[in-house]
C-alpha cells in the first residue's frame, strides 16, 4: 500500500519522506544506541524498495535439473470386471490370473549439477529401483544418465551425464555449519511436474533429528514451499551456493504446509566425494553404541541438564575403545560442535573423511574431558560371505551375511560386538518376502540349531522339513515362529 502511494504523485512522496525523517530523528534522540546497533536505513527511494531474488535465480537455476526414472514392474493380469466398484465390493482383488505382465513405471524428481563435467546429485528415493535415467536441463536438453553411486542410508544418489567437453552450469557447496536460523533461502525444483519452480523462505530450524527418511537424521528445516517433485532439488543461500538437497516435507495433505527438510550440504559433499573415488560410500566408524540422555538419565548421572549420548556398549579394540572412552561416558561435542543426540554423533562422524582424528568432548563422573578418536573404516571381520538362500524353506530368496562391524554399518544397525548371521536383502515375491523377513533381521536359530555362520544357514536350509521353526532378532526383540515346509 505504501509503494502504491509513493507512485501516485511527487507531493505524496515528499510528505511521506518528511514524516519518515521526523520519526527517525525522534527515535535516535531517545534511543541513540539504535543507530549504532543497526547499520540499516529506511529506504529513501522506490528503487531501494524494489528488491528481487532474480539475480540469484538466474545464476543458480540452470544447475537444477529434472530427473526421470523408468523401472519395469511385474503385475498379475486381472479381469476387467475388477475395475467395477460393484464387483470389487464383493470380491476385492482376489481374482488375478494368467502370466504376470510387465509395465513401465515412471517417476519424476529433481537434481543438482555439482560438477561442470556432469556429476549430478539427487535423492536415493528418486532413483530407487530405476533401470533407466534421463536428465533434462533447464534449457530443455535431455541426456541419458549413468548411476554412479546410490546410498540409501543418506537418501542420496549421484548420476553422471556426458556433455562432451562442454562444461555445464553447476553449484558450489557452502558449509552447512555456517547457516543460522533466520537466514534467507531459495528452494528450486519441479513440484508436481509443472516445471522448474522457485520458492523462498528462511531456515526455520537446524539439526532436525526425528524426520525418519534416512539413517542420518540431521536436517535443515525451511518454510520455503517444497512439494512432491522437489525431491533432489536445491536449497540455496543468497550468495547462490548449495546449502542442502530438498528431501522431505511434513504434511497431512500431500502438499506443502511450510515444513520442509533438506539434507545438509556437508553430508551431500561427502557422498559426492565418495562418488568421485568409487561406487560406494566409506564412512568412519565410532565403534560404540549410543543412547540419548533424557531428564531422568541425566539426573541419575549427575548431569546439569539432559542432552548428549550415553555410551552403552563399546567394541573391544575399536576407535572409541582405543581413545580411552568407556561405557557410561556421555558424548557432548564433536570437533567443538554440541551433539545432543546419537543421530548428531553419527552425522558428525559420517561427514568426516577417513584418516586423521576427530576431537570428542565427553563427561565422566561429572567432569568434562576430551579425547581424539581415529577416523577408520569398520572392519569386515569375519568376511561377509553373502549368500542367497535357495530351496523350499522360509528363507528362500533372502541374502544372508556374516555379521561384522562393516555389515552392521552398511545396514544401519546400532549394535556392537554381536555375532551371527543377518539378512541383507529380501527378493520381492520370494518365500522370505512372504514370511515378512526384513533387511537387518538377525537369524538366531533355525530348526532348534543355533546359526553362527552363513554356512550353518545354508546347511540347515538344504534339508526338507514338514515345518520350520526359527527365531530372529529384530531391533531389541526376539521373535519365534513356525511355518509349513
Amino acid at each position: 500500500m505504501v509503494v502504491e502511494m509513493l507512485s501516485e504523485s511527487s507531493y505524496a512522496q515528499a510528505v511521506v519522506m518528511a514524516l519518515a525523517g521526523i520519526v527517525l530523528v525522534a527515535v535516535l534522540a531517545f534511543f541513540p544506541w539504535a543507530a549504532r546497533a543497526q547499520d540499516k536505513e529506511v529506504p529513501s527511494s522506490r528503487a531501494q524498495v524494489q528488491l528481487s531474488y532474480a539475480p540469484v535465480v538466474k545464476r543458480v537455476a540452470p544447475a537444477v535439473v529434472n530427473v526421470y526414472t523408468k523401472r519395469v514392474v511385474k503385475e498379475q493380469a486381472r479381469s476387467p470386471f475388477l475395475n467395477d466398484p460393484f464387483f470389487q465390493q464383493f470380491f476385492g482383488n482376489r481374482f488375478s490370473f494368467g502370466m504376470p505382465r510387465e509395465r513401465v513405471q515412471q517417476s519424476l524428481g529433481s537434481g543438482v549439477i555439482v560438477d561442470p563435467s556432469g556429476l549430478i546429485v539427487t535423492n536415493y528415493h528418486v532413483i530407487k529401483d530405476g533401470q533407466q535415467f534421463t536428465v533434462a536441463l533447464s534449457d530443455r536438453r535431455e541426456f541419458e544418465a549413468e548411476l554412479v553411486l546410490s546410498d540409501e542410508r543418506t537418501d542420496l544418489a549421484v548420476l553422471r551425464i556426458d556433455n562432451g567437453k562442454q562444461k555445464l552450469p553447476h553449484l558450489t557447496f557452502k558449509n552447512s555449519d555456517s547457516v543460522e536460523v533466520g537466514d534467507l533461502v531459495l528452494a528450486i525444483g519441479n513440484p508436481f511436474g509443472v516445471g522448474q519452480t522457485v520458492t523462498s523462505g528462511i531456515v526455520s530450524a537446524l539439526a532436525r533429528t526425528h524426520v525418519g527418511v534416512s539413517d542420518y537424521q540431521f536436517f535443515i528445516q525451511t518454510d520455503a514451499a517444497i512439494n512432491p517433485g522437489n525431491s533432489g532439488g536445491a536449497l540455496v543461500t543468497m550468495d547462490g551456493r548449495l546449502i542442502g538437497i530438498n528431501s522431505a516435507i511434513y504434511s497431512q495433505t500431500g502438499g506443502s504446509i511450510g515444513i520442509g527438510f533438506a539434507i545438509p550440504s556437508n553430508m551431500v559433499e561427502s557422498v559426492v566425494a565418495s562418488a568421485r573415488d568409487g561406487d560406494h560410500v566409506r564412512r568412519p566408524w565410532f565403534g560404540a553404541s549410543l543412547q540419548p540422555v533424557d531428564a531422568e538419565l541425566a539426573q541419575s548421572l549427575g548431569l546439569d541438564r539432559p542432552g548428549g549420548s550415553l555410551i552403552r556398549d563399546i567394541y573391544p579394540g575399536g576407535p572409541a575403545d582405543k581413545a580411552g572412552l568407556k561405557v557410561g561416558d556421555v558424548i557432548r561435542a564433536i570437533d567443538g560442535f554440541d551433539v545432543e543426540e546419537p543421530q548428531a554423533v553419527r552425522y558428525r562422524f559420517a561427514t568426516k573423511g577417513l584418516g586423521g582424528k576427530v576431537n570428542v568432548g565427553y563427561s565422566r563422573d561429572g567432569a568434562r574431558r576430551e579425547t581424539q578418536v581415529a577416523l577408520i573404516a569398520p572392519p569386515e571381520d569375519p568376511p561377509a560371505d553373502e549368500t542367497k538362500i535357495a530351496g523350499r524353506n522360509p528363507f528362500a530368496g533372502a541374502t544372508a551375511a556374516n555379521l561384522s562391524p562393516a555389515i552392521a554399518d552398511k545396514l544401519g544397525l546400532d549394535i556392537v560386538g554381536e555375532q551371527g548371521v543377518v539378512i541383507v536383502n529380501v527378493e520381492p515375491g520370494s518365500a522370505a518376502n512372504q514370511v515378512q523377513f526384513q533387511r537387518g533381521d538377525i537369524i538366531v536359530e533355525v530348526a532348534a540349531t543355533k546359526i553362527a555362520t552363513v554356512r550353518d544357514l545354508v546347511r540347515i536350509t538344504a534339508a526338507t522339513r514338514p515345518q520350520w521353526d526359527f527365531a530372529i532378532k529384530r531391533g531389541d526383540r526376539v521373535f519365534s515362529a513356525t511355518v509349513g515346509g
